[in-house]
């Protein structure tokens, strides 16, 4: 199994989740998070005041997937996501050892 973790901009998050659910992917977690990579944030004015804003709003969606599925939702996210614009996002990759679900009990493949 796989972890996918996909850094995307705010306004993709509906492509991306639509996309995901388009291709069978039922369950996903969505966190709200701030970060800064190339993009580096910019500078704003308010009440005369200028101040720079180095850590921009970001949407971290998380979904969990069999092997066979990898490739295709990264494809997915990728083709949702992407405005081809400094800031876009990245997307992380990582092994699970397992997934148990806690009101069954079950695990592995059946657990997602």
């Amino acid at each position: 199994m796989k972890k996918i973790e996909a850094i995307i901009r705010p306004f993709k998050l509906d492509d991306v989740k639509d996309a995901l659910l388009e291709i069978g992917i039922q369950g996903m977690t969505i966190s709200e998070v701030r970060g800064f990579g190339r993009q580096k944030g910019h500078t704003e004015l308010y009440r005369g005041n200028e101040y720079r804003i180095d850590f921009l709003p970001k949407i971290k969606v998380e979904v969990v997937v069999e092997n066979s599925k990898m490739d295709q939702v990264i494809d997915t996210i990728l083709e949702a996501a992407k405005t081809d614009q400094v800031g876009d996002g990245k997307i992380f990759i990582s092994s699970l050892e397992d997934v148990i679900r806690i009101r069954t009990g079950e695990s592995g493949a059946e657990a997602i």
